[in-house]
């Protein structure tokens, strides 16, 4: 905890509250922008501490920016922080935000942590980050609890989401049912740390095509054994007339017809990397029987709702 920016943090005249697993994570998001003349952008004043800590660390060529909704903030224009009074939930009052500064290298989001507002200052300050910028939201163990909004919408969920659309952005080629899914370009990567998801920004990166590549070796012919890891001689079997059919992979509507017969073999065997996808116990722990039950009845009711979920979307 001892690093740089705990430092900055013991320096600040004014009081400010932070866990002490996020000062490594902190230095470890934001170190690469000390010393340079950046904006940042920091949602959440409440005392003002933070301000001065993040002026401290960043150094005299920063542009530091609070946004907070209550208007007492306002008295921190005085020691030379830009302030804007309004709030994280409001579109609107954010755009403003943005047109007033114009692009942003560094937002941390410390703001009332509930998930319309988490989600809303994403969205809302996206397209304002400057090509290698960062938004960093803290606090997202909220998503795992009450009173913070619908658990359905929460920011985690929400980032799951984002997870998704990045990784559509992969050349599927004749799988027509994932090409057609919305991608996200707006964000190159996720970094996901205790209670806090860093949206970084690379904008060659994210809007390159993926395409394949071959470096034109010579190729020794190796037969492709990844189907062949499995105990069982039925799918064994199988597994390697799906080798010879390979072909199919190649003819457009062909495509997901090997798929499923792949995915039909495969769910065949054990899947031997269940256990790892545990069920939680509930606050009163019920017998090894009933959790077996409930559990079984849970997977396919969860499957159902999501789903339910995406077709709404």
């Amino acid at each position: 905890m001892q690093n740089e920016l705990y430092k900055s943090y013991l320096k600040s005249p004014y009081r400010s509250v932070k866990h002490s697993t996020y000062f490594k994570s902190y230095e470890y998001f934001f170190e690469r922008y000390r010393g340079k003349e950046i904006t940042f952008i920091e949602v959440g004043v409440l005392g003002g501490g933070s301000l001065f800590m993040w002026r401290d660390y960043f150094g005299p060529k920063a542009r530091i920016i609070g946004i907070d909704l209550n208007p007492n903030a306002k008295k921190w224009e005085k020691e030379g922080f830009e302030i804007f009074i309004g709030s994280q939930s409001d579109e609107n009052f954010l755009n403003e935000v943005v047109s007033k500064v114009g692009g942003i290298d560094v937002c941390l989001d410390d703001g009332g942590h509930t998930y319309e507002q988490q989600i809303i200052t994403v969205e809302s300050l996206l397209c304002a980050m400057n090509d290698g910028g960062i938004i960093l939201v803290e606090d997202t163990h909220t998503s795992y609890m009450n009173g913070f909004g619908p658990k359905k919408y929460s920011f985690i969920n929400y980032v799951k989401n984002k997870i998704d659309h990045i990784n559509f952005r992969f050349n599927f080629r004749f799988n027509f049912k994932v090409k057609s899914k919305k991608t996200e370009r707006r964000i190159w990567s996720i970094e996901i740390v205790e209670s806090m998801v860093a949206f970084k920004i690379d904008k060659d990166a994210s809007n390159e095509v993926s395409e394949i590549t071959d470096n034109n070796g010579e190729d020794d012919s190796a037969i492709d054994f990844r189907y062949y890891d499995d105990s069982s001689k039925f799918s064994s079997h199988f597994l390697s007339l799906a080798r010879k059919l390979k072909i199919l992979k190649n003819i457009p509507f062909m495509y997901s017809l090997y798929g499923s017969f792949i995915n039909f073999i495969l769910g065949v065997k054990k899947f031997k990397a269940k256990k790892f996808f545990v069920c939680l116990p509930s606050p009163s722990p019920p017998s090894s029987t009933s959790t077996y039950i409930s559990c079984s009845l849970l997977v396919p009711y969860m499957l159902y709702l999501s789903h339910f979920s995406i077709r709404c979307i």
